[in-house]
């Protein structure tokens, strides 16, 4: 098994259920409001290690309790935890998060000590980047810090997953280092600066960000799947049909599943059935890391 690398933001998550998310100036009513783990990286790592991988993070939190609950949840989950970065300044990023009758998600992240996650402290960190086979990541620390990470990967010939959330732009140049990247529909949209409303546009959406260089695309498409491109083929991948609870970090378990699949030697095909299926999972529970399924529910 490869020894995977999750750099990215641990949050504590604030959860509150709404009947639907308010419009703008409305107010409506919540219950249940409850605080879980999370952050895209963290969640990301979880899914990964729960599911039996060799993980270790890199990241930062605040020196303060949420800081404290956060690294102690990645330990219980068998995540490596001991580069990870402990600010003194700043507190532990949060994000308040909304979840209607549905299941769907609306979020606030409010960044914290993720945005100390910076190139120095990457830099005092390559021995992590040498150590891995498979480097993940996402956009909840600083962009540079991400480029910086994906050229450092790069140079060191490691297999490099970028799932580009919360979605921002790319450079062309960093796009052609990666070697899986895994936007969902709206992330493709902003990337292609294409609309992706049907399968049609979707796969026309996918054609730009290929021409631009990405060597594997999957686009994660909720309930129905994926879609995967690279030079070889174009093909959709069936999802699972779920009543879904809470579909917050739905991606970060797909990006973990993805990622333990890849460490295992499973084929990319193989690799997205395996987190369709988890991700499936995740979705019938509420929370983040709380969701995130274990091996043996997959057999």
């Amino acid at each position: 098994m490869k020894n995977v690398l999750v750099v990215g933001s641990l949050n504590l998550d604030l959860v509150c259920q709404v009947k639907y998310h308010p419009k703008t100036g409305e107010t409506i009513f919540g219950s249940d409001l409850k605080q879980y783990p999370g952050g895209k990286g963290a969640n990301q790592a979880v899914a990964a290690a729960s599911l039996g991988g060799r993980v270790q993070m890199l990241g930062s939190v605040g020196h303060d309790d949420s800081g404290k609950m956060l690294l102690e949840n990645l330990r219980s989950s068998g995540v490596e935890v001991k580069d990870i970065k402990v600010s003194r300044d700043v507190a532990t990023g949060t994000a308040l998060i909304s979840v209607n009758e549905e299941g769907d998600n609306s979020i606030i992240v409010i960044p914290g000590a993720n945005n100390t996650a910076d190139i120095s402290y990457i830099r005092q960190n390559t021995n992590v980047i040498d150590s891995s086979d498979i480097v993940l990541l996402q956009m909840e620390i600083p962009m540079e810090s991400v480029n910086y990470v994906v050229e450092e990967a790069y140079k060191r010939r490691k297999i490099i997953i970028v799932n580009p959330a919360p979605a921002q732009m790319i450079s062309d140049e960093v796009l052609k280092m990666i070697d899986y990247l895994t936007p969902n529909e709206s992330e493709l949209e902003l990337l292609s600066g294409r609309v992706c409303s049907t399968d049609e546009e979707v796969v026309s959406a996918a054609q730009v960000l290929r021409s631009k260089g990405v060597k594997n695309l999957i686009v994660t498409l909720g309930d129905k799947g994926a879609l995967f491109m690279n030079s070889n083929e174009t093909r959709f991948i069936n999802g699972h049909k779920v009543k879904a609870v809470d579909t917050t970090a739905a991606g970060d378990c797909f990006n973990g599943a993805f990622a333990v699949a890849l460490s295992e030697g499973k084929n990319v095909e193989d690799a997205i059935r395996f987190a369709n299926k988890a991700a499936s999972i995740s979705v019938t529970r509420v929370g983040a890391q709380s969701s995130m399924p274990l091996r043996e529910e997959l057999v």
